[in-house]
């Protein structure tokens, strides 16, 4: 237990000091000053250009969706996420080791060049996280947590960030396993957590570009507010791709029937959902019995062919 212990320890300390780093020390390798920097390109475009004119620059909750971004990958980890996490994979290993296994890397991707490495990693970790979105959807328990952020009303680069510290669980819980057996270094998700990041931030963002083609392999805007659409004639709804739309066209779940600039986000009955940060956090935990899904009209729009 004492090993533990040390463990919970140093993951408060160790990772306070990289926070305090990261504040002082801005550079190429720094992930806080690239946050802060891809928030302030997108939020450039929404301006210059926005694609909802009628939005208000300094939309609804803007300040509440930037403090989500830096709580939930920065605040949550130093209020213990770190230190849990860093238990649960030291646990998880010792568990491994009486049976003797000493690593879960099953694939050796050393070998190969890196910028392989790098797709292989993005590739498949947005492939399991397109499965963990769609499994939000589809569990009355977990879609209380994804509430949070569908409870977003105008859309904008920010609340790509605003979620609920539940689903970070589920999300990482889900991915260690695989990741683990491709084995990747702290470089390589770096370079593709910036990557995906930006992909977010573009998604989400109130923006207008025309991909062409590549809207069949990357996600956007287009694509990606039907997602957060208050009405969809699909229970568990669609578009549930992260960074790429390709595993959507693929399995069936893309859904663009028209152009989705100014639909109606949400869920019913979204404007009485708590307003505060707190009280969205503490919400999950205080819905009685299951929370509703959307509901199903009786038929189905044709899907877009153009975006």
């Amino acid at each position: 237990m004492e090993k533990y212990w040390n463990i919970f320890v140093s993951s408060f300390t160790d990772y306070g000091w990289y926070l305090w780093h990261e504040v002082l020390n801005p550079s190429w390798g720094n992930y806080f000053y690239w946050l802060i920097g891809l928030s302030l390109f997108f939020w450039l475009l929404e301006i210059v250009k926005p694609w909802r004119q009628h939005q208000a620059r300094i939309r609804q909750d803007f300040w509440l969706d930037g403090f989500y971004m830096f709580f939930n990958y920065f605040l949550f980890s130093l209020v213990g996420f770190n230190a849990i996490s860093n238990i649960g994979v030291e646990a998880f290993n010792d568990f491994l080791g009486l049976f003797g296994v000493k690593n879960l890397v099953a694939f050796e991707v050393q070998s190969w060049p890196v910028w392989a490495q790098l797709l292989t990693l993005f590739v498949v970790r947005d492939f399991i996280q397109w499965n963990v979105h769609r499994l939000l959807h589809r569990s009355d328990f977990l879609w209380r947590f994804h509430k949070v952020h569908h409870s977003v009303q105008q859309m904008g680069f920010a609340a790509h960030l605003r979620f609920h510290w539940g689903e970070t669980i589920v999300y990482r819980t889900l991915e260690y396993i695989p990741l683990a057996m491709i084995g990747f270094g702290i470089q390589d998700f770096f370079l593709v957590h910036i990557f995906a990041t930006s992909i977010g931030h573009f998604n989400h963002s109130n923006f207008h570009v025309p991909l062409g083609p590549l809207r069949y392999l990357f996600n956007n805007p287009q694509m990606h507010i039907w997602h957060h659409a208050k009405r969809m004639p699909r229970r568990y709804g669609a578009n549930y791709g992260i960074s790429l739309s390709v595993w959507d066209y693929l399995f069936g779940t893309a859904y663009m029937p028209e152009d989705g600039r100014d639909i109606e986000l949400g869920f019913e009955d979204v404007e009485k959902y708590p307003k505060s940060f707190m009280e969205q956090q503490l919400h999950p935990f205080r819905e009685g019995g299951k929370a509703e899904l959307p509901k199903v009209p009786a038929a189905e729009p044709k899907k877009l062919e153009s975006a």
